[in-house]
C-alpha cells in the first residue's frame, strides 16, 4: 500500500507540476548513488538522498511525527526533477541565492524521481516545491514559480526573509 501511495504521488506530481516530457537522458539509473557532500557547503545547493536527508535534515524514522532539524543553518529544500521545465528555471536562481546567502542559509535539492519516499513523506504533488526550514521552528512548504526569473528570485528572497531570517 505504501509503495502504491508513493507511485500515485509521483504520478500526480508529473501531471500537475510539469508539462514537459521525460527524455531518455534524464532517466535515473536504479543503482546510481548520490555522492555525499560535506556537511558544511554553503555556496551551492547540496543534493540529498534519503540517507543524507536522515543524517542532515531530520530523522523521521527514529522520531516519527517530530520535527527536530539537524542543520546548522536555516535551510531551503528544492524538490525537483531534471525533466521538469519550471524546475530547470529555478535551479540557477537557487544557485545564485546560495551564493548570496552563503553562511546564513543552506540550500538543498531532492530529486523526486530518484527519492520517491522523500517526495511521498512530504506530500509533494507538484514540482518544483520548496521546503523552507527555520532553525528553531516548523518548516513551511511552498510551490511554483513566478512569471519571470527575476520575479521568482524576488519571491524567494521575500520567503527567505519572512520565514527564515525573521
Amino acid at each position: 500500500m505504501k509503495k502504491f501511495i508513493s507511485i500515485a504521488a509521483l504520478g500526480i506530481m508529473i501531471v500537475i507540476g510539469c508539462n514537459s516530457q521525460q527524455t531518455p537522458e534524464a532517466e535515473i539509473k536504479k543503482d546510481e548513488k548520490v555522492e555525499a557532500a560535506p556537511i558544511v557547503q554553503n555556496d551551492k545547493p547540496v543534493n540529498l538522498n534519503k540517507t543524507l536527508f536522515l543524517e542532515r535534515i531530520v530523522d523521521y524514522e527514529k522520531n516519527p511525527g517530530q520535527w527536530n532539524y539537524k542543520g546548522e543553518l536555516p535551510g531551503v529544500i528544492d524538490f525537483y526533477a531534471d525533466w521538469c521545465r519550471p524546475c530547470r528555471i529555478t535551479s540557477p536562481i537557487l544557485e545564485e541565492l546560495a551564493l548570496e546567502y552563503s553562511g546564513k542559509i543552506q540550500f538543498y535539492k531532492v530529486d523526486v524521481q530518484a527519492e520517491q519516499e522523500l517526495a511521498s513523506i512530504f506530500g509533494i504533488q507538484a514540482i518544483p516545491s520548496f521546503l523552507f526550514i527555520p532553525k528553531n521552528a516548523q518548516p513551511v512548504m511552498s510551490s511554483g514559480i513566478a512569471a519571470t526569473p527575476e520575479m521568482t528570485k524576488e519571491m524567494f528572497r521575500q520567503q527567505i526573509n519572512e520565514i527564515l531570517l525573521k
